[in-house]
């Protein structure tokens, strides 16, 4: 479905990216893992021509384009099979989360707006927000704002959605929610490219994973083979290093439990006169644990 060889790219005079190939089958969801620097984001970016390559090449259904000479027209018919997910979400401030999803329909594809709002409408219900389409981002979380720009996304029928990071700019308590969208996604049998950092999800999502380091295409496989069978000395390091973050992270936080339980347990009021000094102890230890975080 989707064919990328040899892409480079450099950026200030620094190459960026060192000939990186890759293929996508339909319905396949490839998740793009590795350090950050690696070039994820660039190579998601040149494969939407949001960036111009310097050099490669780029198949879509069939059609090939040379991304270093390829025009308006050619990228403009490309695109028309592609949607794009960013960081921040790239939402307009001033408009409601419906004429955020229809803004493109109507402008960009020629869309009947009727057509487009009921496209729209459409999508915003398939990642849970129907109830929230005349509300503006300013009323939305950082969760919802994200669901509406994968509505925008899925809403102009796509036959790839390229998804940058979409979940780096969120407070931990609202990643889930996106996660569970973009899983029912794949469910559905959506072709996406997800940069992440998320790799519990990336494991149990994807069914392909792309390991880049230093902008080279280190290893493309499938998930499994990833996780559990790979003989890359660069990947089982990389593996090994998320392992024992989890492992200190665990440790941390079980220490930290038990700090708190210490801690409440000297804190208890004393019978008599004791009570207001506890209370004030309790407040000193709230004052303090804020500061460190």
């Amino acid at each position: 479905m989707l064919e990328l060889r040899g892409l480079h790219k450099s950026i200030g005079g620094a190459e960026i990216l060192h000939g990186v190939d890759l293929t996508l089958r339909k319905g396949e969801v490839l998740a793009v893992l590795g350090p950050s620097g690696s070039g994820k984001t660039t190579l998601l970016r040149c494969l939407n021509f949001l960036e111009r390559a310097d050099s490669g090449s780029v198949a879509l259904l069939g059609n090939q384009l040379d991304m270093r000479t390829a025009s308006r027209r050619e990228i403009a018919a490309y695109r028309k099979h592609t949607a794009f997910v960013f960081q921040n979400f790239n939402l307009f401030a001033n408009k409601t989360a419906l004429q955020n999803v229809t803004e493109g329909l109507i402008v960009a594809r020629k869309m009947p707006k009727a057509e487009a709002e009921k496209n729209g409408l459409k999508a915003l219900k398939r990642v849970g927000l129907a109830d929230k389409a005349d509300s503006y981002p300013s009323q939305l979380s950082g969760g919802q704002q994200q669901r509406v720009a994968i509505a925008r996304a899925i809403a102009a029928g796509p036959d790839v959605i390229l998804l940058d990071e979409p979940t780096s700019a969120l407070d931990p308590e609202l990643i889930g929610e996106v996660l569970r969208v973009i899983r029912q996604l794949a469910e559905d049998g959506m072709t996406m490219i997800i940069v992440t950092h998320e790799i519990n999800f990336a494991r149990s999502v994807a069914t392909d994973i792309l390991f880049m380091e230093n902008g080279r295409a280190l290893v493309q496989t499938d998930t499994k083979s990833f996780f559990e069978r790979t003989d890359n000395q660069r990947v089982r390091a990389f593996l090994g290093s998320l392992n024992e973050r989890m492992f200190i992270t665990n440790d941390e936080h079980e220490e930290h439990e038990k700090h708190n339980e210490n801690h409440s347990q000297n804190s208890r009021p004393a019978h008599g006169g004791g009570a207001s000094h506890g209370m004030r102890h309790g407040v000193r230890g709230k004052r303090k644990k804020r500061r460190r975080s």
